[in-house]
C-alpha cells in the first residue's frame, strides 16, 4: 500500500523526525534538493507545494518567469540515511504555480506520461525496467581546466598502474586490466564497501539482486536492483546513485558513474532490461526467436529504428563515446541477438519462464537522466510495436569478429555526442506521441547539450592532443 499525506505526517510524528529533505530531478539529471524542519511539514504541504527558483535550476526557466513548485509524492518517503539530525527524504514532481499543471521540462512528469501512455495504447498497462549501472570507486580524482593547463588524475589502490608504487608496503594484488571479474578478496577490494551500499540500498526500500567486482581494474563495480515499473524505477536509480556516492563519501573514497573514466580499459554501462506486461501477464514470452514474442521482436525493431536517436538521451555525454568506440567492449553495431553480448540488444536466456522474458539493451550508460531515457526506450519500442517494425535476422556471432564487409552492412550508432544529437533532431516524431516529450523539450535538450556541454568540450584543448602535436 502506498504512503499518503496523513501516513507521512504520522511518521514525522510518530518517529521524532526533525527534518524533511525535498529531491527533485534538474533536466541534465542530478538530484537536487531543499530542506523544511518537520515543524513546517503538515498535509496542506503535500497540496499546496513548496515554492522555488525555477530560473536556477540547468535547462529550466528564464528569470522573468521563474517561480515553481515542488510537489512532493509522499509513496516515495524514506528515512535518509546520510543526515546526523533524524531527515525523511521525498521525491518532488514539478508545477507551475499559475495553471498547477505538471512543468514539461520535468523528467519525472515525462515518465509519468510515458507510463499514462502505454495504457492509453492498450497495448500494456506496465513497463518493467531493470537498469545494471556500473560505476567507479576511486581514492583520489583531481581535474582542473583553464587558460594555462587542463588536467584529470584519477587513483585506486586496487589500480594496476599502482603494482610499482611504494605504498609502504605495496601488497599487490592489484586486478590486471580487463581482469576484475569476478575475483575475491584481497583482489577484490572494494567487496565490503559494496556489501555496505547493499544493507544502505535494502533500509531505503532498493530490492538488490546481486553485487560484483566489474571487468576494469582500479575499483569498478556493478549493483544489481530487482526490476520496477518505470517511474519507480526512474526514482530507485536517483536513490541508488546517491547511496553509493555517499557510502563511498563517508568511507574517504569517491564513486562516480561516468561511462569512461580511464582510458585502456573497460568503461561504464547501463544495460536496460524491459518487458511490458498487461493484466498481469507478461507480453514479451512467445515462440519466435529465443522465446520472445511478435510484441517483443517489434518492441526490438522499434529501438533498433531509433537507436540512433536514442542515443543522444540514453548515452548524453561526450565521454559516453569515449566508451562506444568500434573494436571495444561495447556494443555500437545495431544488432539483436539471443545470449551474445556483442550485440546492442541482447536476449537474456538464463531461464524460460515467461515472467523473465526480456529484452536487455546495452548501449545506455549511467550518465542519462534515467527518468528520459526509460520513457524514450519506451517510446521508441512502443511505435515499433504500433508499426509492427520487423527487427531484421538476428545476429548470432561474435560482432567484434566480422569482417569488414559483413560489418558495413550492419548499422551502428553515432560515434559522437554531436552526431547523437543530429539524429534526434531528424527522428523524435515517436517521442511527441501522447504529449510524453514536448518540442520544447527536444529543442531546450539539443541546445543545452550543444551550448553547455558540446561547445565547451570542442573548443578547450586536450592533454592528449600535446602528445600529439606539440612538435609538430
Amino acid at each position: 500500500m502506498k504512503l499518503t499525506a496523513k501516513d507521512v505526517v504520522k511518521f514525522i510524528k510518530d518517529n521524532n523526525v526533525e527534518m524533511v529533505d525535498l529531491k527533485f530531478m534538474d533536466f541534465p539529471g542530478i538530484w537536487q534538493h531543499t530542506g523544511k524542519p518537520a515543524s513546517e511539514v503538515d498535509e496542506k504541504m503535500f497540496a499546496e507545494g513548496q515554492g522555488f527558483d525555477g530560473s536556477s535550476i540547468r535547462g529550466w526557466q528564464p528569470i522573468h518567469a521563474s517561480d515553481m513548485l515542488l510537489m512532493p509524492d509522499p509513496s516515495t518517503m524514506i528515512v535518509d540515511p546520510f543526515y546526523e539530525r533524524k531527515t525523511v527524504s521525498i521525491v518532488c514532481n514539478i508545477q507551475d504555480p499559475i495553471t498547477r499543471e505538471g512543468y514539461s521540462r520535468d523528467p519525472r512528469y515525462i515518465a509519468q506520461k510515458a507510463e499514462a501512455y502505454l495504457k492509453a495504447t492498450g497495448i500494456g498497462d506496465v513497463c518493467y525496467m531493470g537498469p545494471e549501472a556500473e560505476f567507479f570507486i576511486f581514492d583520489d580524482v583531481r581535474y582542473s581546466t583553464a587558460q594555462g593547463h587542463s588536467f584529470y588524475f584519477v587513483d585506486s589502490v586496487e589500480a594496476q598502474w599502482n603494482t610499482g608504487r611504494d605504498e609502504k608496503p605495496n601488497l599487490g594484488y592489484k586486478p590486471r586490466y580487463k581482469e576484475g571479474y569476478f575475483p575475491v578478496p584481497p583482489t577484490d577490494a572494494s567487496a565490503n564497501i559494496r556489501s555496505e551500499m547493499v544493507q544502505v540500498m535494502e533500509q531505503c526500500g532498493i530490492q538488490v539482486e546481486t553485487q560484483h567486482h566489474e571487468v576494469a581494474t582500479a575499483g569498478q563495480a556493478e549493483i544489481d536492483m530487482r526490476f520496477a515499473p518505470l517511474v519507480e524505477m526512474a526514482d530507485k536509480l536517483m536513490l541508488f546513485k546517491y547511496i553509493i556516492k555517499n557510502v563511498a563519501f563517508r568511507k574517504g573514497k569517491t564513486a562516480t558513474f561516468m561511462p569512461k573514466p580511464i582510458q585502456g580499459d573497460n568503461g561504464s554501462g547501463m544495460h536496460v532490461h524491459q518487458s511490458i506486461w498487461k493484466d498481469g501477464k507478461p507480453l514479451f514470452a512467445g515462440n519466435g526467436y529465443g522465446g520472445m514474442s511478435e510484441t517483443a521482436l517489434h518492441y526490438i525493431g522499434g529501438i533498433l529504428k531509433h537507436a540512433k536517436a536514442l542515443a543522444a538521451i540514453v548515452a548524453p555525454t561526450t565521454n559516453s563515446y569515449k566508451r562506444l568506440v568500434p573494436g571495444f567492449e561495447a556494443p555500437v553495431n545495431l544488432a539483436y541477438s539471443s545470449r551474445n553480448r556483442s550485440a546492442s540488444i541482447r536476449i537474456p536466456m538464463y531461464s524460460a519462464s515467461p515472467k523473465l522474458k526480456r529484452i536487455e539493451v546495452r548501449f545506455p550508460d549511467p550518465s542519462c537522466n534515467g527518468y528520459l531515457a526509460f520513457a524514450a526506450m519506451l517510446m521508441a519500442g512502443l511505435d515499433g510495436i504500433q508499426n509492427k517494425i520487423n527487427p531484421g535476422n538476428p545476429l548470432d556471432k561474435d560482432i567484434y569478429g566480422l569482417s569488414p564487409e559483413e560489418l558495413s552492412e550492419i548499422p551502428a550508432l553515432p560515434g559522437s555526442l554531436e552526431e547523437a544529437l543530429a539524429a534526434l533532431e531528424a527522428d523524435h516524431e515517436f517521442l511527441l506521441k501522447g504529449d510524453v516529450f514536448t518540442e520544447d523539450v527536444i529543442e531546450t535538450w539539443l541546445e543545452y547539450k550543444r551550448e553547455k556541454e558540446l561547445d565547451l568540450v570542442r573548443k578547450a584543448p586536450s592533454p592528449v592532443e600535446f602528445a600529439l602535436y606539440y612538435d609538430i
